[in-house]
């Protein structure tokens, strides 16, 4: 039997349409059942999807649910805040190893270029000193890294570093305390601590 007869009902010769383009003919062969069960679920899950999220209005659509997890994250970011900010004055430096390093890193990407990578000042004040402006203790360290000091230039980090970067890395600034830098800049603040020299000397 001819192989080109769409009328041949040989199992064993390709069904063709009647019908080519440019002598390529068209095999009509017919689907797996499985392909066309899960077209056939497709159509009915986009149905019943623009039903649910857009005539009934019951679920929320993408940028909903992304406005809702950002307002959850935003609630979560501000408790953590708020406890670390009611912790300050009973935080101490931290002298974790891991910690430290963290804040070491921190401090030289974004404390050195102003105090200098030993701490000893450049555009701020030197940092290894007992000539403290705003407060020689660990807390008030704290609150100035986070708070910042606007009218000295000192940037606000606060909403850049997490509450405990800003731990770690005024940790590491603290274990500067009583080194000997080269060229330290001159105290800016006459007034010595009457501390004394850090624990970690």
């Amino acid at each position: 039997m001819n192989s080109d007869n769409p009328e041949s009902n040989d199992p064993n010769e390709p069904m063709l349409l009647d019908h080519d383009a440019d002598g390529i003919q068209e095999l009509d062969n017919l689907l797996p059942r499985w392909w066309v069960w899960l077209f056939y679920i497709s159509i009915a899950f986009s149905v019943a999807y623009f039903g649910y999220y857009h005539v009934l209005k019951a679920g929320d659509l993408q940028i909903a649910e992304y406005e809702k997890e950002m307002k959850v994250g935003d609630e979560i970011k501000m408790a953590a805040v708020g406890r670390f900010e009611s912790s300050l004055d009973s935080l101490e430096p931290s002298k974790d190893e891991a910690a430290l390093f963290r804040g070491q890193e921190i401090y030289t990407t974004s404390c050195a270029p102003c105090h200098r990578a030993d701490g000893g000042g450049l555009v701020g004040p030197n940092l290894t000193d007992d000539f403290w402006m705003h407060g020689d203790s660990f807390a008030d360290s704290l609150r100035v890294i986070w708070n910042g000091v606007p009218e000295k230039g000192m940037v606000m980090w606060k909403g850049v570093l997490k509450p405990e970067e800003i731990h770690s890395v005024a940790s590491y600034i603290y274990t500067m305390r009583g080194s000997t830098p080269v060229n330290p800049k001159p105290p800016e603040n006459l007034a010595p601590v009457a501390a004394g020299p850090s624990e970690f000397e």
